[in-house]
């Protein structure tokens, strides 16, 4: 996980981390991927000047470029990001209603409710190495993705609902559901279609994790340099429906928040665009000319308790740390008023939401009373935190909140990586403080419930909670959820759903926060920002 959740349902031992994106590459990127190296670059002048149409389009990511860049795997912001302007779904999706639109795809099917989908390609389409893009590499990456012996963060999304995909012709595909599943069109965005020439080769895929990226989309990677900058030029063979603005684009990785304020402000700013914006450093910002907008979403502040150590293992300790922790605080001090305790799993902006029968204000005496109910005094408690800095700023009141009801609290916030490489080495923890984000995956309620929660998830297993009594109950509530034809009534299945996930409180959000983003509106135009970490400029140009 990282700022944005880096995070996953998987039992592959490659590690959560390259699902999420919080592992580091440990080797250089393949060959095929031009002038890269190790060691900081960001600060490299990839060329083209400061004025003209082929000036270099420069932003600043606040999320590591280190993670997983396989399309069936990662969560990772960066990548996630990026791979979105280097591959095409057969649909995608617009980056901010989330509406689907023709990619690979000619059309949107006319119905949604059918339990057949048939896609002709888009005549001329080809990969970035010329290659064209044929049923056959639809089939590949779809297999790949439903592969009962293959788990990937991928599966969780369409294995549930998805019976196979057929080839038709060359040009011609036919999915096959399961039943009906109008929510699948939007999620078609997550199969990006990756040409079998190249990663059916015998260890394509573990280069794909490092970095290896050859797709459909508007722009081809042309260098790479993990924890530096990553580098876009624009791909003269792409005939799609959202054609590249800029020849070169400079994605610099900077988490600090810091740095990445100074890199687009002032005189000598050498970006114009930065997500991830520091709420103290908004006005500032716009001072200086710039442009600052938000998006509310899913993006959240959750623990997650170890429910194989005791007192964890009891609902009442849980629920009475939640209810200890001053909510309203935090948003006030720590967010600067961007943000709102949590009434849900599920934002209060999403379609879905609806307030979950346990809403943890703040109630220190309830919280006392709880924890004296389970027979627990004198707990001790270290904070296992990533160091995103919007958590940070939010620990302090967690920590104020439990040493008020006698809970003495320590904070160790670091790495995100090597937060989760403790949770995949399954080292033992008491909480773990981090960021999520399911909203890069979609806004269907059904998505993001099985992307934190499922008998195979890694998140479950991470809270050793899988065999618990009530969260085998959970899934098979949530398989009957998905199956439920009826909008109305599989939207209650899923609110039903989330009122456990709300009572049990194993991995559950403090406060859901705005993602602030920045850019200079005299030298782009079109740019909006997404309630979820990362950006897209495929519908931006230079103003």
């Amino acid at each position: 996980m990282r700022d944005a959740t880096d995070d996953v349902p998987t039992l592959h031992r490659r590690s959560f981390l390259k699902h999420t994106g919080a592992l580091g590459a440990a080797a250089a990127v393949s060959a095929s991927l031009s002038a890269c190296s190790a060691g900081p670059e960001s600060t490299i002048d990839i060329g083209g000047g400061r004025q003209g149409p082929n000036r270099t389009l420069t932003a600043v990511i606040g999320y590591g470029n280190d993670g997983n860049w396989d399309p069936t795997q990662t969560a990772s912001a960066f990548c996630m990001a990026g791979n979105n302007h280097l591959y095409e779904g057969l649909l995608d999706t617009d980056p901010v209603s989330r509406e689907p639109y023709a990619a690979l795809a000619t059309r949107v099917p006319a119905d949604p409710n059918s339990t057949t989908w048939r896609f002709t390609l888009r005549p001329g389409a080809t990969f970035h190495d010329g290659r064209p893009v044929t049923a056959d590499d639809v089939v590949f990456v779809f297999d790949r993705i439903l592969d009962p012996d293959t788990q990937t963060l991928a599966k969780g999304f369409f294995a549930p609902w998805l019976k196979q995909v057929d080839r038709i012709d060359a040009r011609t595909v036919e999915l096959v559901l399961k039943f009906p599943f109008p929510e699948g069109l939007a999620r078609l965005t997550l199969a990006k279609v990756m040409p079998e020439h190249v990663y059916s080769r015998p260890g394509a895929w573990d280069e794909a994790i490092k970095g290896l990226a050859v797709g459909s989309g508007p722009y081809r990677l042309s260098a790479h340099h993990p924890k530096s900058n990553t580098t876009f030029e624009a791909f003269d063979g792409y005939n799609g429906p959202r054609p590249p603005a800029f020849r070169k684009m400079n994605w610099l990785t900077i988490v600090d928040a810091a740095p990445r304020v100074a890199r687009i402000s002032g005189a000598a700013a050498g970006a114009q665009l930065a997500d991830n914006i520091p709420y103290a450093d908004i006005a500032h910002l716009e001072s200086g000319g710039l442009t600052v907008a938000g998006g509310h979403g899913m993006n959240n502040l959750f623990l997650m308790f170890n429910t194989g150590r005791a007192p964890f293992d009891d609902v009442r300790v849980r629920q009475a740390l939640h209810y200890a922790i001053d909510t309203e605080k935090m948003v006030e001090v720590a967010l600067k008023g961007h943000g709102r305790p949590a009434t849900s799993f599920l934002d209060e902006s999403n379609p879905a939401h609806r307030r979950a029968g346990t809403v943890y204000g703040h109630d220190p005496d309830r919280a006392r009373s709880l924890l004296k109910r389970a027979g627990v005094s004198g707990l001790e408690i270290d904070i296992l935190a990533v160091n995103v800095s919007w958590i940070v700023d939010c620990l302090p009141t967690v920590k104020a909140s439990w040493d008020a009801i006698g809970v003495r609290t320590t904070l160790s916030p670091q790495e995100t990586t090597a937060v989760f490489t403790k949770m995949d080495q399954k080292r033992d923890y008491q909480v773990v403080a981090a960021a999520s984000n399911p909203n890069q995956f979609g806004l269907d309620a059904d998505l993001i419930m099985r992307y934190n929660h499922g008998p195979e998830n890694l998140w479950m297993g991470y809270a050793r909670w899988a065999g618990d009594p009530v969260a085998r109950q959970l899934f098979r509530d949530m398989d009957r959820a998905t199956r439920e034809p009826d909008p109305a009534r599989k939207r209650a299945m899923i609110q039903d759903c989330i009122d456990v996930v709300a009572e049990q409180a194993v991995l559950y959000p403090v406060v859901h926060n705005e993602l602030m983003t920045a850019w200079d509106p005299g030298e782009l135009a079109g740019i909006r920002a997404q309630p979820y970490p990362g950006i897209n400029v495929l519908q931006a140009k230079w103003a």
